[in-house]
C-alpha cells in the first residue's frame, strides 16, 4: 500500500522537537526516581561485567522481570543503560556513573539529591521563591545543621557525601596549587579534615588548624591520625559566625563553605578572618563554585536554588564575589575560571 499523508512517518518539526524536550523536562521528578530505583538496586553493579537479559538481572537485584524491565526500557530512552534484542541490556557511560566501584561516579550525588533531606524542603519551593527565605525549618522545625545534629546516621552520611566530593576535589586540582608556601593554614570549615590532610602531606613544613562545628569536629581527629599528619595540625570546634577565628596563620580556606551562607553572613565571615590575619602578606584562599554567565548549562545553578531552600545561601559569579571580598576588605588575586576554583585574596 502507498503511503499517504495520513499513513507516512512524520519527521518531527522543531515545534515538535521543542514539544518533547519540555516533556521530557517535565518527566524530570520520575526520572531521578527511576534512577532512585536502580541505584537501590544496583542495577549499574550488576551490568558492570557485562550484558544481561532481563530476567537474570532481575533475580540478581530482587526485582519482578516485567516492572524492572519497563524501568530499563524507560531508563534507556535517556541513555541510561541500552536495550538489545530479546530484553538484553547492558551498561553504557551514563550508566557507569552510577556504579558503586567508580571514584569518579556521581552516585553519591544521587543519594544525596533524592534523599528526605533535600526533597522534602522541596516541597515548600513556591515559598522561597515569593519570599527569598529558606523553608528547611519549616519541612523538619529546625535548620538543617540542627538536623545533622540531631540525627547522627544522616549525618555521617552526609559527611561521607562531603569526603567522596573532597577526595575528587584534592585529586585533580591540589598538585595545581602552590600551597606549600604557607606556614600555616587555617582550614575554616574543615569537615573531617581529609582536605587539610592532603596539603599537609604534600607539603611536609606547612602545619594546620582546622575549625568546625563540635559535632564535625570530633570527626578529624581520626582521619589526621589515618592520613599520617595529627602531629602538625589542630582541631578546634566553634562557629565561624560566633567564635574567635585562629589568628597568625598565614592562609585562611574556606572550601565550599560560603555558598552555605547569605551576603550578610559571608561578609561577617570573612571580615572576621581579614581581623585574624597577621599582615598583609597573608592570604584568603576561597575554593568555590563561579556560576557561568548567561545561557549556558552549570550545575552550580541547580546548586544554587538548594543552597536557596536548604540554608538561605546562593552561589555567586565572579562579580559577586569580586563585590562580596571588597566589602570584607579583600582584593581578588587570581582570575579564576568558572565553576569549582581558587579565589585567592589578599587584604587592603
Amino acid at each position: 500500500m502507498e503511503a499517504n499523508a495520513e499513513t507516512a512517518p512524520r519527521n518531527p518539526v522543531p515545534d515538535d522537537l521543542h514539544a518533547q524536550h519540555l516533556l521530557l523536562l517535565a518527566c524530570s521528578g520520575r526520572l531521578s526516581q527511576i534512577v532512585e530505583v536502580l541505584v537501590e538496586l544496583e542495577v549499574a553493579d550488576h551490568l558492570a561485567p557485562g550484558p544481561l537479559p532481563v530476567e537474570e538481572l532481575a533475580e540478581r537485584a530482587g526485582a519482578h522481570p516485567d516492572a524492572l524491565y519497563r524501568v530499563l526500557r524507560c531508563a534507556a530512552s535517556v541513555g541510561i543503560f541500552a536495550e538489545g534484542p530479546t530484553h538484553v541490556f547492558s551498561s553504557t557511560p551514563l550508566a557507569d556513573g552510577l556504579r558503586s566501584d567508580n571514584p569518579d561516579g556521581v552516585l553519591p550525588l544521587v543519594k544525596y539529591n533524592r534523599m528526605e533531606l533535600t526533597e522534602r524542603p522541596y516541597a515548600s519551593f513556591l515559598h522561597s521563591v515569593r519570599t527569598g527565605e529558606p523553608v528547611f525549618r519549616q519541612a523538619f522545625g529546625s535548620t538543617f545543621i540542627e538536623y545533622l545534629e540531631q540525627n547522627p546516621g544522616i549525618d555521617d552520611f552526609y559527611d561521607g557525601f562531603m569526603s567522596h566530593w573532597s577526595r575528587q576535589f584534592a585529586a585533580e586540582e591540589l598538585n595545581q596549587w602552590d600551597l606549600g608556601r604557607f606556614r600555616r593554614i587555617a582550614d575554616l570549615g574543615g569537615g573531617d579534615g581529609f582536605f587539610l590532610a592532603q596539603i599537609l602531606k604534600r607539603h611536609p613544613d606547612t602545619t594546620g588548624v582546622l575549625v568546625d562545628l563540635p559535632h564535625v569536629a570530633k570527626k578529624a581527629a581520626s582521619v589526621l591520625a589515618e592520613e599520617g599528619v595529627a602531629d602538625r595540625a589542630e582541631i578546634r570546634a566553634g562557629d565561624l559566625l560566633k567564635d574567635p577565628l585562629p589568628e597568625g596563620c598565614d592562609g585562611y580556606l574556606l572550601k565550599a563553605v560560603l555558598h552555605d551562607f547569605d551576603d550578610a553572613e559571608a561578609r561577617r565571615i570573612l571580615t572576621g578572618v581579614r581581623e585574624s590575619m597577621p599582615d598583609s602578606s597573608a592570604r584568603l584562599l576561597v575554593v568555590d563554585s563561579i556560576l557561568d554567565p548567561g545561557n549556558a548549562w552549570d550545575h552550580g545553578k541547580f546548586l544554587d536554588l538548594d543552597m536557596l531552600v536548604l540554608h538561605g545561601g546562593r552561589e555567586r559569579n565572579l562579580d559577586d564575589w569580586r563585590k562580596l571580598f571588597a566589602a570584607a576588605g579583600f582584593e581578588l588575586l587570581s582570575e579564576p575560571i568558572y565553576h569549582w576554583t581558587l579565589l585567592e585574596c589578599r587584604p587592603v
